[in-house]
């Protein structure tokens, strides 16, 4: 993959790789089981996250989407000292209050992110379809600009993504879940679909493979397949190991080839082989 260039978009002057680093294996949030997830937190190091994110930004996934967390902030620093790569950070703060949310912010700006989107927690308890408004948006937004961060918003709402555009509010990028499963939308997926296409600010796409839901082939080209050229999909990544895996399987889709994998084999698939003796008539 040495001669491989990770398509981007330009957001405000950054640009983007339409692959961009997800955290939620880095940190333990699995969306699945306890036990995974506590699995998850027991196996992962500042240096093993950091030798993900090397993988990672070798590719061109110049990008991470993460919360204020001390295991990714120390990873990260681990990264940029041993390969000298720096990693733009759209980072997602939250708070019981606005208040408590502009005090995160400026914690963003501490740790120099590019980009600050509220999380969906903050977002979607104050989003009000009728008066078409997310309440105190504006306020924060202008708080971003002037702790000198791009602002955007976090949403698990669609509805969101249609009101932001509608008040005509400062807002960069939208952060959204969408895959081929439905998994965390609270629509149907062609409806969200129609509402990524139809926004003219990007979309980071998250849960793209349903929290491991969904194989890699099938997450990935469900999403770049449906969405616009400049919205980006976001990839969480267990271990170096799938990162060069899954960074091959994008690869073959950006160059529209068919994509080959090593395939997983077990008994049961023996007779899918089609390298072994035919025993009959043709």
């Amino acid at each position: 993959m040495s001669d491989f260039v990770m398509p981007s978009i330009d957001i405000e002057g950054h640009k983007i790789g339409r692959l961009v680093i997800g955290t939620n294996w880095f940190l333990g949030f699995s969306h699945q089981t306890a036990a995974r997830s506590n699995w998850i937190r027991d196996y992962q190091t500042p240096e093993r996250i950091a030798g993900v994110l090397a993988v990672c930004t070798a590719s061109g996934m110049n990008t991470i989407v993460a919360p204020i967390n001390d295991l990714l902030i120390e990873a990260m620093a681990i990264h940029e000292a041993e390969t000298g790569r720096h990693i733009t950070s759209i980072l997602t703060p939250s708070g019981p209050s606005t208040d408590e949310l502009l005090t995160n912010i400026d914690r963003c700006a501490e740790l120099g992110a590019e980009f600050c989107l509220p999380h969906t927690s903050w977002t979607d308890s104050r989003l009000h379809i009728v008066n078409t408004e997310i309440t105190d948006y504006p306020r924060v937004a202008a708080h971003i600009r002037d702790c000198g961060m791009i602002p955007g918003l976090s949403t698990h709402r669609p509805e969101a993504i249609v009101v932001g555009d509608k008040a005509e509010y400062d807002i960069a990028t939208y952060i959204q879940p969408y895959n081929a499963l439905g998994f965390l939308c609270s629509v149907e997926t062609d409806w969200i679909a129609n509402v990524i296409r139809r926004t003219p600010k990007p979309v980071i796409i998250i849960k793209s493979l349903a929290a491991g839901r969904l194989n890699p082939i099938t997450g990935l080209t469900f999403v770049f397949n449906t969405c616009k050229d400049t919205d980006v999909c976001c990839l969480g990544l267990l271990c170096e190991e799938e990162a060069h895996e899954d960074l091959e399987i994008a690869r073959q889709l950006f160059a529209s080839d068919n994509v080959e994998v090593e395939l997983q084999y077990t008994r049961s698939k023996a007779a899918l082989v089609d390298d072994r003796p035919c025993k009959g008539g043709g």
